[in-house]
């Protein structure tokens, strides 16, 4: 299923769902960040996926990183909540879903990186590289906040 990113446009369509979701900011001990090229839109982001009905979001974020990349986790703390209202998702079967994400810090137990049905590529990237890649602005600042340690609240905007 293809999806379109929306971000302060004014030609977005409306929002018609709003699904909470998470990402996981993973980093390694050499401190790189495991970062997926999604399949739905081709941009590199962190992990992550929509919450289901039944689960602990800690239990989202250990699934979906999982599911995406091969690695097991082990989450750490939350960093930030975003709801901009002014991002949406446009996916192919007609929702357009207003962002609603919840990032979370977490480290890799075990596993090996392997693709899936939602990424092209999964790889450890070094801090210093990840202007090289494609991430939606909206990804950066997630890992910006996430990779700034000192923060002592989550952004919530």
């Amino acid at each position: 299923m293809g999806r379109i990113d929306y971000y302060h446009d004014p030609d977005a369509p409306p929002a018609n769902s709003v699904v909470p979701s998470v990402v996981a900011f993973v980093q390694n001990t050499a401190e790189q960040v495991l970062l997926i090229k999604r399949s739905d839109n081709g941009r590199w982001a962190l992990p992550g996926g929509g919450h289901d009905a039944g689960e602990f979001i800690s239990n989202t974020v250990i699934r979906e990183v999982w599911e995406e990349t091969g690695i097991n986790v082990e989450v750490l703390e939350l960093s930030g909540i975003y709801t901009d209202p002014g991002h949406v998702l446009k996916y192919d079967d007609g929702e357009v879903r207003q962002q609603f994400s919840m990032c979370f810090r977490a480290r890799p137990v075990g596993g090996n990186v392997r693709t899936s049905n939602e990424t092209t590529q999964v790889r450890w990237v070094d801090p210093a590289d990840l202007p090289e890649y494609d991430i939606h602005p909206t990804m950066k600042l997630r890992i910006e906040h996430a990779m700034n340690r000192t923060r002592t609240a989550p952004y919530i905007g």
